[in-house]
């Protein structure tokens, strides 16, 4: 397991957070951005958070997803659960003006369908820092097993 680093530039930390974004580019101006990304996401604007939350990847998206996402995702292609997080997604973001993301964690995509269905009444504004958060998240554990 790697330690955080110290210091990262913007097309490090575009891949592992899945694009430049302005957060991306705070970060890459810190020391320790991986361990500061809660003090730097306290300085965007809601439209900045949703920005770098849209440029994630939808749980069981199967087009354009970057290989390190789709090696997260893993490969339980289930035509049911696939349907379902489609509608719940299309659903979450309806309700709430942007993508679903949680931190899979290496469990199968069936296991999101619960959190999803938890999460998706949630208040937006708590919901917009639980879903940055669950970012942050995604890509200390990229960072912590390249």
């Amino acid at each position: 397991m790697r330690e955080l680093p110290r210091q990262l530039s913007v097309e490090e930390l575009a891949g592992l957070f899945e694009g430049r974004t302005r957060f991306v580019e705070l970060l890459a101006e810190r020391d320790d951005p991986l361990a500061n990304a809660a003090v730097v996401i306290d300085e965007l604007t809601d439209a900045e958070k949703r920005e770098v939350l849209d440029a994630h990847p939808a749980i069981g998206q199967k087009e354009g997803l970057s290989a390190r996402s789709a090696a997260e995702q893993g490969t339980d292609d289930d035509p049911h659960v696939l349907a379902e997080l489609a509608r719940l997604n299309a659903e979450y973001e309806s309700r709430h003006g942007f993508r679903f993301v949680v931190f899979v964690n290496r469990r199968p995509k069936a296991a999101i369908l619960e959190t999803l269905r938890k999460r998706i009444d949630n208040p937006t504004d708590e919901e917009l820092e639980t879903a940055v958060g669950e970012l942050v998240a995604i890509a200390i554990d990229r960072w912590t097993r390249q």
